[in-house]
């Protein structure tokens, strides 16, 4: 028992030596010093309790030095000491400090704890200190965005995307709630399909929607006319992106016609989108067709906005008897101004669900060689008024070593009101 005793004694020793030691060390540097090392212990080791005791040891020195508080006020933010925050930033507040950084602290916090009409208070006396503020104006638009006014949220974005054209965090917000801007939209889109050698009849397809933007997300009914292998055929959808949460929302999709061999008789699908950190984003889900069986696919992507660009990677794995047959597509969009001005690139392998060609899935030619490359374009006039024209060329095996040329064309036009 004497040895336990002297052995837990020594190390309580060589502890608060040590302690004293590391205290003694910290109060022979200066305040500025004392927040580089606080910052290295944030943002390389990840160890904020140590960040906060340099900083807290920084104020005894300099009680004045604002730029600690506020690194002290999101060092308890980062811990979730929500109460411990709001502290070090009340006091800040009450001292009236005149500084966007603290304004955009102290609104984040009250963003993340939902606690929206005080955070839109902090952010807006920063603005009146900073308009141009754009770490603010996107705090702001994110806040605008959850309380679920989209309107006041464009015009927001628009006000950053003036101020900095290639910030790519606007722009994947702008491009997040943009169907939720207007209540309502209609819409008309032609596509015309030209086959060389697989079918002796160019394909018409005429589409017309509506869609209806409410606070929980917004549904598109859209009704489909085709002439294919010169027969008419009617096909009717409903499409749903309801929001859960800031990070995810989902994609619903069901549709359903009687002229099986023209449209799928049922089609369905859902996914589930994430909004990542450094403006990525990812999708998870399944795809079902039914002709006279159901054919099951299953899709992942991933997107990434940078500057005026989206990069996006997609994936379709359908499983068979023998084997799974593989879809990929690489698409790359360039904007011009707004989320509804861009011009887009396209280039694939493989059969889409997404495609007006799903019919062709019935005779499985999804296991033969296709490659497929395109060009989009996307204009608004006021706003209000969204242009569309799409060119897409495929190169078809659709028997084993016999290839076909194919063009599909497409233009369209909604009106937002």
């Amino acid at each position: 028992m004497k040895i336990k005793s002297a052995l837990l004694f020594a190390l309580l020793l060589f502890f608060s030596s040590n302690q004293m030691f590391v205290f003694a060390q910290n109060s022979e540097l200066n305040s500025d010093e004392l927040f580089q090392r606080a910052r290295t212990q944030a943002f390389e080791h990840k160890n904020y309790p140590a960040a906060v005791e340099l900083s807290t040891t920084a104020l005894i020195k300099s009680p004045d030095y604002t730029d600690i508080s506020i690194f002290l006020g999101r060092l308890y933010t980062w811990m979730d000491k929500v109460d411990s925050a709001r502290m070090v930033f009340k006091s800040l507040e009450a001292k009236k400090v005149k500084d966007s950084d603290f304004y955009f602290a102290y609104g984040s916090l009250e963003y993340w704890e939902d606690s929206y009409p005080e955070a839109l208070r902090i952010v807006d006396q920063g603005l009146a200190i900073d308009d141009k503020s754009v770490d603010l104006l996107i705090l702001k638009a994110k806040i605008q965005a959850s309380t679920k006014e989209f309107s006041g949220a464009k015009n927001t974005l628009d006000e950053v995307l003036s101020i900095d054209p290639q910030n790519s965090d606007a722009r994947k917000l702008q491009v997040s709630i943009k169907d939720q801007v207007a209540i309502n939209e209609v819409g008309i889109n032609y596509n015309w399909m030209y086959f060389d050698k697989q079918f002796d009849d160019n394909w018409h397809i005429v589409g017309l929607q509506y869609k209806r933007g409410t606070s929980i997300g917004s549904f598109i009914f859209r009704t489909n006319f085709a002439n294919k292998f010169g027969s008419n055929g009617t096909q009717f959808e409903l499409e749903a992106y309801p929001r859960l949460s800031k990070i995810f929302y989902m994609y619903l999709g069901a549709g359903y016609s009687n002229n099986n061999g023209i449209f799928p008789k049922f089609r369905s699908g859902a996914s589930l989108y994430a909004n990542l950190p450094a403006s990525f984003e990812a999708e998870i889900g399944y795809r079902q067709l039914r002709f006279t069986e159901n054919i099951w696919m299953y899709t992942a992507s991933v997107g990434k906005y940078y500057k005026n660009f989206w990069f996006n990677a997609r994936t379709y794995l359908t499983p068979g008897d023998q084997n799974i047959s593989q879809s990929y597509a690489a698409t790359i969009r360039y904007y011009t101004k707004g989320s509804d001005d861009y011009l887009g690139f396209i280039v694939g392998s493989g059969f889409s669900p997404e495609e007006n060609r799903e019919n062709l899935w019935d005779d499985a030619t999804y296991q033969l060689k296709t490659f497929k490359t395109g060009l989009d374009y996307n204009f608004s006039v006021k706003s209000k008024n969204i242009f569309s024209i799409t060119g897409t060329y495929y190169n078809v095996e659709y028997k084993p070593e016999v290839r076909d040329n194919q063009l599909d064309i497409s233009i369209g036009y909604r009106r937002r009101f």
